[in-house]
């Protein structure tokens, strides 16, 4: 286990690349004995960071949430980050939202769904029907990953470890949604959320589509999944949180003029370009 010296060292490395958008080469390389408890520890300390700049948490996020990239990434369950006022973009319907590219370093594009909720949700006990009483509404959601540790090592090309995306905010850099407009907002109740699915267009070509069956068979499991894994941390999912469930189609990466087009069907189209 890393010291917490050790800790806060490598939060302000984060928040430096954050700053100045120059990737950091991997912790686990570094320091190979770090556990995934160092990486949640590093994340956190990071927020913190963040919040005492005057950011505020929004949510969370869950990824690894697929059986193939757990498997690729060695671990057993799912990891999991928390979203900032500064990660939020809002889309309305019928309109193309532009985000900045100097926002980030290296973005890739994530098809989800996010829950919005209207009461806490405490671990460790949670269940899924825990998890639909306390949503105000379900939306579609994109996430905007990146990495501010490299993914490949710049001088052996090695890939990064999950300690290393874990330490990195579970990779989450941004999140589009159509919070604020009535026909994005879904209850999670009345729709067939394993058969919710979307189609990914990038500059008018499908590169992805998908069901929300991906997402450990149902997304509200995975809600409830990270509600109990905050409860040792002493943590909870707050009312008004957003809470992103994972991605069911692989990341697409983006580069300045990239229009992309996420048509969830019934459940709407968000459309954003990067500028």
């Amino acid at each position: 286990m890393l010291s917490p010296e050790r800790i806060a060292e490598l939060a302000a490395e984060l928040l430096q690349s954050q700053r100045t958008r120059v990737q950091v080469e991997h912790f686990s390389k570094r320091y190979p004995e770090m556990t995934v408890e160092d990486g949640y520890r590093i994340g956190r300390a990071w927020v913190d960071l963040e919040k005492a700049e005057g950011r505020k948490v929004i949510g969370h996020k869950i990824g690894l949430t697929s059986r193939a990239m757990q498997i690729a990434s060695q671990i057993t369950e799912p990891d999991y980050g928390t979203l900032l006022d500064r990660m939020l973009y809002t889309a309305k319907a019928g309109e193309v939202l532009d985000i900045p590219m100097a926002d980030f370093i290296l973005p890739r594009v994530e098809v989800e769904l996010a829950f919005v909720l209207k009461a806490p949700l405490t671990g460790p006990n949670v269940t899924v029907e825990d998890v639909l009483a306390a949503t105000d509404y379900m939306t579609p959601a994109i996430e905007i990953i990146d990495a501010r540790i490299e993914q490949a090592d710049r001088h052996t090309k090695v890939m990064r470890k999950v300690y290393d995306t874990i330490s990195d905010n579970a990779a989450n850099a941004g999140i589009v949604i159509g919070a604020g407009d009535p026909a994005f907002k879904a209850d999670p109740r009345a729709v067939n959320r394993p058969w919710c699915g979307a189609i990914l267009r990038q500059n008018g070509v499908v590169e992805e589509t998908g069901l929300a069956a991906g997402v450990q068979g149902d997304p509200a499991i995975g809600i409830a999944w990270l509600a109990n894994r905050l409860a040792p941390w002493g943590e909870r999912l707050e009312a008004g949180e957003i809470v992103l469930a994972g991605s069911f189609t692989r990341p697409v990466a983006a580069k300045t003029g990239d229009l992309f087009e996420a048509d969830y069907g019934p459940l709407g189209c968000l459309q954003f370009r990067f500028i």
